[in-house]
């Protein structure tokens, strides 16, 4: 199968069921059919909660008409019975009676349902041709700890502070950085009030001129790296000159709502949904004598597509430690990384390297009580592992520590997110040393992607017994999708549970390479199952290793 073919495809057999609580647009481009068209196209399956009927083209709205509380009730009640949501997408609601009835649902649903749907409220407002939808402004504090993510633009973002709190608007609005540094304390001040996630969109800033710029709010995020929870990010896009934008908001709730659907954790869901959105307005198409609609492009896989993430300090400073790449650059890895094992042993690390091995890792882990002894055991063990592969003639990783890799001349090092925050990458560049980054998500891969590294690790794959993670194992479906992302501009590796039984797996999804922990440092003959996995790798992913017989392949 090829990835053209597998990035249309939903990533689980059954389409999971997302929920669209919006008004209808009968112009098509935005409401429920905007969130329709979104969720068939990225393999959900949508039910909808009609809360108003607008007579709207691409240039007005003439009329806006209310559903009935109980219409909106019977809605909500019957899908609920047999059709219950992984996530909602909220939209218009036109009635403070709407939001209420919409909260004691909310509330009833997460008291009594087994799984309890992620919600995004989407604060609609004020339609793309300027009709304002509400004659009254609606409180929607009877939501809060009901909903999950919270996406206003900036005219929504100031209403809903000013409302809610005394939110003052910037006094210098010449000043793009105070005006930047004012939306982020909008957004962490609305995160405070509705206790979620906040990602307050830039689109409509004018003072961001030729860049696009969200800011996003983390909460506490199961799945994710503990750097990134209750955390600020600054996601940066070039604009797009169109004016083919009419449901660009509707789109990026209902897709995030898609991605969450799909087990992607909220910082993945976000990203996608900026990259779905800023393809759809690439190729957007106009169709009437207003605002033209976005595209619909599939389960995005243009790296080009994906936003910039910043991280943004308390002092509301932006953190440029991996914003580009050193000036010097990594080096270039000019032979695949294969079979790559991660060893703690140098006696098993010398064995695979005998065996003709020529790029393994070398992983030692100090406690955080180490006293001088050990850490002098710790280099001296570095410097004996970088001696072996030099006269291996090996790509020899030093996993973490940086500064003695450097200092004694290893060939490259291996970073994990944490220690790529805190690690001096201009001082790894600097020597020539190659640079591996782990990753376990796409948004930590596009992290490492800003620093251009030599390979990116994707994991883990499996569920693994070699270290604790915070994430859950990713899954097949999901290397899959990393792989047709980065493995065109990167070396990638999978890791993480990956053993002669599922190597053929691991190989199918397009991954570039595979490394191996247990498999090989637990063996009997480590050197003997370093060649069986190599072998086989060859042979799944090497078109003439397939024509060779056993002895050969070795």
């Amino acid at each position: 199968m090829n990835s053209s073919t597998f990035v249309s495809e939903s990533i689980t057999q059954t389409p999971p069921i997302v929920w669209t609580i919006a008004g209808s647009d009968s112009g098509g481009g935005a409401g429920i059919q905007a969130d329709l068209l979104t969720m068939q196209n990225l393999s959900c399956h949508g039910c909808s909660v009609i809360t108003t009927l607008t007579a709207q083209n691409s240039i007005s709205v003439s009329l806006v008409e209310t559903v009935s509380e109980s219409m909106l009730l019977a809605q909500f009640s019957s899908l609920l019975v047999d059709l219950p949501p992984v996530a909602i997408k909220i939209g218009l609601l036109v009635s403070q009676a709407q939001v209420d009835i919409l909260a004691d649902c909310l509330a009833q649903m997460r008291a009594t349902q087994k799984m309890v749907p992620f919600v995004v409220l989407d604060p609609v407002m004020v339609a793309s041709s300027g009709a304002n939808f509400n004659s009254i402004d609606l409180d929607f504090s009877s939501l809060i700890g009901l909903i999950d993510l919270i996406t206003p633009n900036q005219h929504e973002l100031k209403h809903l502070c000013s409302q809610y709190a005394l939110a003052q608007d910037c006094a210098d609005v010449g000043n793009k950085v105070a005006q930047q540094q004012q939306m982020i304390c909008d957004a962490k001040l609305l995160s405070d009030i509705f206790q979620c996630h906040v990602l307050a969109k830039g689109g409509d800033a004018q003072w961001q001129q030729q860049l696009a710029i969200d800011v996003y709010v983390s909460k506490s995020v199961k799945g994710a790296s503990l750097a990134h929870s209750h955390a600020v990010f600054m996601l940066s896009s070039q604009r797009i000159a169109t004016t083919n934008h009419h449901g660009s908001g509707c789109t990026l709730s209902s897709a995030i709502a898609c991605f969450i659907a799909h087990n992607f954790v909220i910082h993945d869901a976000i990203v996608l949904a900026k990259a779905y959105v800023n393809k759809g307005l690439t190729l957007g198409v106009s169709l009437g004598q207003g605002p033209g609609v976005l595209a619909r492009t599939g389960w995005p896989d243009d790296l080009g597509m994906m936003p910039s993430i910043k991280l943004v300090s308390s002092e509301h400073l932006v953190d440029d430690s991996c914003e580009q790449a050193p000036l010097n650059g990594f080096k270039v890895l000019h032979q695949s990384l294969g079979i790559y094992p991660v060893l703690d042993d140098l006696r098993i690390l010398k064995n695979v390297l005998q065996a003709g091995c020529k790029t393994a890792q070398y992983r030692a882990k100090l406690a955080a009580n180490t006293d001088e002894r050990q850490r002098l055991t710790l280099e001296a063990n570095i410097i004996e592992a970088i001696n072996l592969g030099r006269e291996y003639h090996a790509q020899l990783f030093i996993n973490d520590h940086w500064q003695l890799a450097i200092k004694h001349g290893a060939f490259g090092v291996h970073l994990g997110q944490e220690d790529m925050v805190t690690a001096d990458l201009t001082a790894i560049a600097a020597t020539g040393m190659a640079l591996g980054l782990s990753s376990h998500s796409y948004f930590e891969a596009l992290l490492a992607h800003q620093c251009s590294p030599s390979y990116i690790a994707l994991g883990h794959i499996f569920a693994t017994t070699t270290k604790q993670m915070p994430s859950a194992p990713q899954g097949l479906s999901k290397l899959k999708r990393y792989a047709s992302l980065f493995a065109r501009h990167y070396p990638t590796v999978a890791i993480g549970g990956i053993d002669l039984s599922n190597l053929e797996l691991i190989a199918d999804t397009g991954v570039g390479d595979a490394a191996v922990v247990r498999a090989v440092a637990t063996a009997e003959e480590p050197a003997k199952a370093y060649r069986a996995l190599h072998h086989k790798w060859l042979q799944l992913t090497r078109p003439l290793a397939k024509a060779c017989s056993p002895q050969e392949g070795v």
